[in-house]
């Protein structure tokens, strides 16, 4: 193994190096611990938490890879189960696997009439994040046998429950929001058809949804599934790495998500997007108005792409076809996308945002899409959860079987007051 050098007070440390198949190597400085020195490294910039097979980004060259296989070309060849089981198992399924897969999330998507009850005690306008979470959270009780992370069989049905059943969650909140009846499963259409006739169907009449929004949404679900070692990822390894089960790690990493600067983001492109519109200014008035006053654009940078986000580049080609194909039924969205186009081309070519690196990022154009296929602006980050269950749980089982894992404990650089003696408070000045 090779070895790096750091040299700190005269003082000189060989640490080992981990080579990378793809990127940059790693440089183990766990033993630094017991001579005295922390690496400080806020943000974790250029902190390595683990290996992993599971997702290569390479952000400087718009390259974003599941199990070494270009997004570009799972979401021009493959599905959004397909994926699910590629990042769980390392390989693609054959023809056998994947049906026996794809029917097992399917037969698991009703939730059961005491977990609707315990759902339907939500008030109808709680953030749909916060019950998500609650929901998932809330499975691992109403799944006693299925919590158990060292059988193997266990964590199987763990991993297939959530799967199954966050999609009927989802669409339950949304009906719910609207004061509609939930909708059961229909085990006979596909995964992301039937969600949108969960969502979107009126009781007992027929449905059927649109192949052209199905195939787009099964697409966001595939370039949200997993992205490396992101906030809500790096939640779910560390909770359960205490061993906290599959349920509960995945819920923290829900909770991570709503956060407004990680999978709230989209939210936030839309509003923006609508205020350019109903500002009066033109697109590019509002660019250097915002310039000049040093307000951050939402939609454009990212803290590991240095380029092109290529998950925005297949929302785009998305988003263009639906305003070409069904652009009569989303008038409004024209607008937005016109906005979101013609900034885009400035941030493209103006040389503040290229020289900040400021390109267009996944969350550019997701929340148009969502919005074109019927959700509402609140529902956006459990969309996006939806299509990040197979990445949390394919993190989450990579973490347990590294025998390499230990208990997150990071450490800190205390710069607070030194030992002192207690003042009685008549003393106190």
């Amino acid at each position: 193994m090779s070895t790096a050098r750091l040299e700190v007070e005269s003082v000189a440390y060989d640490l080992p190096v981990v080579k990378a198949t793809s990127g940059p190597d790693g440089i183990v400085v766990s033993k630094l611990r017991n001579d005295g020195w922390v690496t400080l490294d806020p943000g974790f910039l250029t902190t390595a938490q683990c290996e992993s097979k599971i997702t290569f980004i390479d952000g400087n060259n718009s390259v974003l890879r599941y199990r070494g296989y270009p997004i570009s070309q799972l979401c021009e060849h493959s599905n959004f189960l397909e994926v699910a089981w590629l990042l769980q198992h390392g390989e693609l399924p054959n023809s056998e696997q994947y049906t026996t897969f794809r029917d097992g999330i399917l037969r698991r998507t009703v939730i059961g009439e005491d977990f609707r009850t315990f759902l339907g005690t939500f008030p109808r306008d709680s953030h749909p994040m916060s019950v998500l979470a609650s929901a998932v959270n809330a499975l691992a009780a109403y799944h006693p046998d299925t919590v158990d992370i060292n059988d193997p069989g266990q964590l199987d049905a763990a991993a297939a429950n959530i799967m199954a059943k966050v999609r009927t969650i989802v669409s339950h909140i949304w009906r719910r929001r609207r004061d509609e009846p939930l909708l059961y499963p229909d085990y006979s259409r596909g995964y992301v058809d039937d969600f949108l006739r969960m969502s979107f169907a009126v009781p007992y009449t027929q449905f059927e949804s649109d192949p052209l929004m199905v195939d787009a949404l099964d697409k966001l679900l595939i370039i949200h599934a997993d992205h490396e070692q992101n906030c809500s990822t790096s939640v779910v390894r560390i909770a359960g790495s205490a061993h906290a089960n599959l349920y509960s790690a995945v819920a923290a990493g829900i909770n991570a998500l709503s956060g407004p600067l990680h999978g709230g983001a989209n939210e936030a492109v839309l509003r923006q997007l609508e205020a350019i519109r109903d500002s009066g200014k033109s697109v590019r008035e509002f660019v250097e108005e915002a310039k000049k006053e040093g307000h951050r654009i939402s939609g454009l940078g990212h803290r590991v792409y240095k380029s092109y986000d290529p998950r925005a580049a297949i929302a785009k080609k998305y988003l263009e076809q639906i305003m070409e194909l069904r652009g009569d039924a989303f008038a409004g969205e024209r607008d937005l996308l016109d906005v979101a186009l013609e900034l885009e081309d400035i941030a493209l070519h103006d040389d503040y945002f290229v020289s900040r690196h400021l390109y267009p990022n996944v969350d550019f154009y997701t929340g148009l899409i969502y919005r074109a296929i019927g959700f509402d602006q609140e529902m956006f980050t459990t969309l996006f959860a939806l299509g990040r269950i197979p990445g949390w749980i394919a993190q989450y089982r990579e973490m347990l079987a590294d025998p390499a894992t230990k208990i997150g404990r990071p450490r800190q650089v205390y710069t607070g007051s030194p030992q002192r003696d207690f003042v009685p408070i008549e003393n106190r000045p």
